[in-house]
């Protein structure tokens, strides 16, 4: 059995983590796989979006494969790695393309880790998120402490890091944790829909301007908006008129046809 299931339809890459029996938990195996998946798709130009998601409706992925890590901890350190080639966070984290997470079900410590990587998240009423970081006495090294205070504030991440609870899909999206909540059978059919819709832009244009938010993100603002001036006046300098005026053109007819 394969433990990455790759589909592409149409510019949309789906990406399902295929260990249900172990709640798609991240072997060595499956970070591999995970990790080889992603630099694949990275790699491939015809891709233009990409959905990840778990197989079932149980779990996105219950984390770190904690039976694996009891018997031999020596995989931790290869867990933890900066490389691409080991690291499945670090590999979605790089791709050119935006990545939907499609929470299907449970996503816990290092699960979580998985989700936060991605760009955007749908959340099924299933899906849980938790951090037991502190309760299994393993520090994170994919970005979670960083991340999710980013994300939902310093007191809330503070809250569910140290306290390992569990937060519910509605919550999560009250929070701005997910970006919205559906039943598990729209989760999937939601996702590639979202994905449909950015893969239905430029390319180039979509990947220039998911850079430039991922970039400026990690700076105070006044830099971000330098950076933002600086890459808006190199990028516009080289558009025609006439490219602006077919593309007006494309965005109202897109309009008048989603308002009907």
């Amino acid at each position: 059995m394969s433990l990455i299931l790759i589909t592409r339809d149409d510019g949309v890459a789906t990406v399902i983590l295929n260990r249900p029996e172990a709640m798609n938990a991240l072997s060595k195996a499956l970070r591999a796989g995970l990790a080889a998946a992603m630099r694949e798709l990275a790699a491939d130009d015809s891709i233009r979006a990409i959905v990840l998601t778990g197989a079932g409706e149980r779990a996105f992925t219950a984390g770190l494969d904690l039976k694996e890590l009891g018997a031999d901890t020596s995989n931790l350190g290869a867990a933890n790695a900066d490389s691409a080639d080991e690291n499945p966070v670090k590999a979605i984290e790089l791709c050119p393309q935006p990545v939907i997470g499609a929470i299907n079900g449970v996503a816990i410590t290092g699960g979580f880790e998985v989700a936060l990587a991605c760009d955007i998240l749908i959340a099924s009423t299933n899906a849980r998120f938790a951090d037991t970081h502190a309760r299994v006495g393993i520090m994170p090294g994919w970005g979670l402490s960083q991340k999710l205070a980013r994300m939902i504030g310093i007191s809330r991440a503070k809250e569910l890091s140290l306290t390992g609870n569990f937060l519910g899909a509605e919550a999560a999206r009250d929070w701005g944790l997910v970006n919205r909540v559906v039943a598990p059978a729209e989760l999937l059919p939601a996702a590639q829909a979202l994905a449909r819709d950015i893969a239905s832009a430029d390319p180039a244009m979509v990947r220039a301007y998911k850079r430039l938010i991922d970039d400026g993100y990690g700076l105070p603002f006044g830099e971000g908006l330098a950076l933002e001036q600086a890459r808006s006046k190199a990028a516009n300098s080289a558009v025609s008129a006439e490219e602006v005026e077919a593309r007006r053109t494309a965005v109202m007819a897109r309009g008048r046809e989603r308002a009907g």
